[in-house]
């Protein structure tokens, strides 16, 4: 088993770095009058408001007019309480022995993107670059002075078709294709990490969005080799969205009939102010965090969510 070192966080700017970026996001989210109805490669008729989708990638010409230079990626949340049921005691044992991981947990999420080169092989294919950072905070753990538990660090590189076609009687908006590295940011026994090429697939269907995320691992196959066999080589991803309302689900499964393995997040959120939601999560499965790819996890929290839909 491999060797777990805690990170000792910084009281000050830790506990302030969260508040801050989601404050920065914040102010990256379109104003009201740039969901006005526009003609334009989004695909959205006149006198229809940009969806989600559209907004998010900037897919009609009225998204696109950004104001500032970062706009987010995946959901930007933090939640203050989470209770897992089965926390993976083996990795705090060998860090200190005898010393127990607590139910109760923080969990946030930073996740944001940049556009760095519009139009860059046409005027339908943009190039992004991403940053997502995941991490889970033994707050509750006083007597230890409220250690990080552990952080995955994600930076990706797009390029972002977007697209107009129909399938399945849903609208094709985007295809994203790229290069995705995550990593724990530790190194020799402590290191998880891997790289995959990945193609992502965007369609809407009035109130509901489906994502569809696939990879295929890339370079570094020596490092955790077993990773594909609790994490897959896709996710699937269903939003509804009505009345500021969100509700997601997310599958993913190693699609193995032996040694079957995989996870699924169900997830409600909803309106408190302006851009800032109520959000309620559920996860059980495997890969919730790179630490713990191997170990499954039974979580729920609640906490606030930045509201980009």
């Amino acid at each position: 088993m491999k060797n777990v070192r805690w990170i000792r966080s910084p009281r000050f700017p830790l506990s302030l770095l969260p508040p801050c970026l989601f404050l920065l996001l914040a102010l990256a989210l379109p104003s009201g009058s740039s969901r006005a109805a526009e003609e334009g490669a989004g695909g959205e008729a006149a006198g229809e408001a940009p969806s989600y989708l559209t907004r998010l990638w900037g897919l009609d010409n009225t998204s696109r007019n950004w104001t500032f230079p970062i706009s987010p990626y995946r959901s930007n949340y933090i939640l203050p309480y989470t209770y897992n049921t089965s926390p993976n005691q083996g990795t705090a044992q060998v860090a200190e022995p005898g010393r127990e991981l607590h139910n109760e947990e923080v969990k946030f999420q930073i996740s944001f993107k940049i556009l760095l080169w519009p139009d860059v092989l046409g005027k339908k294919v943009d190039l992004w670059v991403a940053y997502t950072q995941l991490s889970f905070w033994q707050f509750y753990d006083f007597a230890n002075s409220s250690p990080f538990r552990t952080t995955d660090y994600e930076p990706e590189i797009l390029l972002n078709f977007r697209t107009a076609y129909k399938l399945l009687g849903l609208r094709g908006r985007y295809i994203n294709v790229g290069y995705d590295h995550q990593s724990n940011g530790e190194s020799g026994a402590l290191s998880r990490s891997w790289n995959r090429a990945v193609a992502n697939f965007g369609f809407e269907r009035g109130d509901f969005t489906f994502i569809l995320n696939t990879w295929v691992r890339v370079f570094g196959a020596e490092d955790n080799p077993d990773i594909s066999k609790y994490m897959g080589y896709g996710q699937a991803n269903l939003y509804y969205i009505r009345r500021g309302h969100r509700v997601g689900l997310f599958l993913r499964n190693n699609l193995r009939s032996g040694g079957n393995k995989g996870a699924v997040q169900v997830e409600w959120a909803f309106p408190l102010l302006r851009w800032v939601g109520g959000y309620v999560q559920y996860f059980n499965g495997y890969g919730e965090s790179l630490l713990d790819y191997d170990s499954s996890s039974n979580r729920i929290g609640a906490g606030f969510i930045l509201r980009d839909w």
